[in-house]
């Protein structure tokens, strides 16, 4: 029998050792699904606070009406649909990189302005990992965040940098997905 078997009867950890902070930086990132959805759950957690929270989606598209915007804006959270959509929908990819540098310009502002207590930045990885929005830039505004202020940042493939100045980092990882079997996105389960 196994460890993970049988229920701990021991603290795993020493309570003393733990320290606060106000804030964190949280990344969601890996191939598998549910990155986004780890991270609405947190908006949802914050919004539950009363934290000032806003989300900005670096590739959905304002004329996207998924169920987590519906119901996080009814909360309280701010939205902001920043992208075009998937870059192989794109007819212009340099209009989908401009709005992509336009939406990081925005993000980094509301980072410097400390008027959040939780921001998602959704999908950023992959403008980074394109070349459109320097990661250096990102990883500048994470360590100079406002006390106050969690960043959390979603995408498959995150930069290095970025995981190296996060607190918690998750790696979905894909063991079977309905897609893989040629089955279509469901409307109230994958957005």
């Amino acid at each position: 029998m196994s460890d993970h078997d049988q229920p701990r009867k021991e603290r795993p950890y020493d309570r003393r050792e733990l320290r606060s902070v106000p804030s964190l930086v949280l990344v969601s990132t890996g191939h598998g699904k549910g990155k986004s959805t780890a991270a609405f759950g947190t908006l949802l957690r914050s919004r539950g606070r009363d934290w000032p929270t806003a989300c900005v989606q670096f590739l959905k598209s304002g004329t996207w009406r998924t169920g987590e915007e519906a119901m996080l804006r009814q909360l309280g959270v701010e939205w902001f649909s920043a992208g075009d959509g998937f870059s192989w929908d794109s007819t212009d990819l340099d209009e989908s990189r401009a709005k992509a540098v336009a939406a990081w310009e925005f993000s980094a502002g509301l980072i410097a302005a400390g008027e959040h207590r939780m921001l998602l930045l959704d999908e950023i990885s992959y403008p980074m990992n394109w070349g459109w929005i320097p990661v250096e830039d990102v990883v500048q505004a994470l360590r100079s965040r406002p006390e106050d202020t969690s960043v959390f940042l979603t995408g498959r493939e995150m930069p290095q940098p970025v995981i190296d100045v996060a607190d918690t980092v998750t790696e979905m990882v894909a063991v079977k997905h309905a897609f893989a079997s040629g089955i279509r996105a469901r409307r109230g389960i994958d957005y």
